[in-house]
């Protein structure tokens, strides 16, 4: 799939801008914020689209959007407005900023975003988070991440993942055998070879080595992966091979934090913002195999307000 067709936040076909801020600055500086003008305009354009909005409002205002959207808002409705305004990369310069922050890291932030995002998007977010710390990404990361699972995180971080886009057999079976020999056929696990495929090597050759070593091995490489390892890197590997087949089962996973205990609001807005514009569709499909009912009837039950409102506008359908 093109990026994009499996979204649904997607470009508004008869998009004018000035009739958008105009209705954004009704909404906002009228009397008591209309909130639903603030979620169908949010909801309905694409990034580039927002971020002409964005410009647009500046330009009109002297003021600054997502600055006017947290004075109106607050809460998790303020934190998920913003979100959809700013642009992918700077939300996830912004993600990653905050699980580095204080004392410990939240890893499962960073392998969420690095895991998933291709090499054009981590030299953009790697930009802006550079903008914003005067530091780059990999020497922060160099101070918050060690072992196994540093080595790992940092080769994503750079994003240098091969491109290419044929696939060569003998290749992909060289490295089904390779990951084979390091890990299962073996007393003990050869971390670093499996970090070195599974980190450099193309999407689509590795798609085709995942197969070919359940050929030779007669398991997944997933579950060899949960066998062989434990903790952080475990995770992170995982979510490469999640990403590798199909990238909704990483992001809803994670928000399967819906269910049980209380929702988690950060990670549930980090993923339907992120996703909404590039798979939402795959990610309804999969929690629906997943847990047998929608994903929107989920966030129908355990959300409500405008948040929920906002978030079941981003989901787009009830199936």
């Amino acid at each position: 799939f093109l990026p994009g067709e499996r979204g649904t936040i997607k470009a508004k076909p008869d998009f004018n801008v000035s009739e958008d801020v105009a209705a954004l600055r009704k909404a906002i500086d009228g009397i008591g914020t209309t909130e639903k003008t603030l979620i169908d305009i949010l909801t309905h354009r694409s990034s580039s689209q927002k971020q002409a909005i964005s410009k647009a409002y500046e330009e009109t205002t002297k003021r600054i959007l997502v600055n006017d959207l947290k004075g109106d808002t607050s809460g998790k409705f303020e934190k998920l407005l913003v979100a959809l305004a700013r642009s992918p990369a700077l939300n996830d310069a912004k993600w990653l900023i905050k699980a580095m922050k204080g004392a410990g890291t939240d890893t499962n932030i960073l392998i969420e975003i690095l895991a998933s995002r291709t090499n054009k998007q981590i030299k953009e977010l790697s930009a802006v988070y550079a903008e914003q710390t005067k530091k780059t990404l990999v020497q922060n990361l160099k101070t918050e991440v060690s072992g196994d699972f540093g080595k790992a995180i940092l080769l994503l971080a750079e994003g240098a993942r091969d491109e290419s886009t044929n696939v060569n057999a003998d290749k992909a079976k060289e490295d089904a055998k390779a990951l084979y020999q390091a890990g299962e056929k073996r007393l003990g696990t050869d971390e670093s070879k499996f970090i070195e495929i599974l980190c450099k090597r193309s999407i689509p050759h590795l798609r085709q080595t995942i197969l070919e070593y359940k050929n030779i091995s007669g398991k997944t490489l997933q579950k060899s992966i949960e066998k062989e390892m434990s903790g952080k890197l475990e995770d992170l590997l995982v979510a490469v091979v999640k990403c590798v087949m199909s990238t909704p089962h990483e992001g809803m996973n994670r928000s399967t934090l819906l269910s049980g205990a209380g929702t988690d609001e950060n990670t549930l807005t980090r993923v339907m913002v992120s996703r909404g514009e590039i798979d939402m569709l795959d990610i309804r499909a999969e929690f629906k195999k997943l847990y047998q009912r929608s994903l929107y009837k989920e966030i129908s039950s355990d959300v409500s307000g405008n948040y929920g409102d906002c978030l079941k506008m981003i989901c787009g359908g009830e199936d």
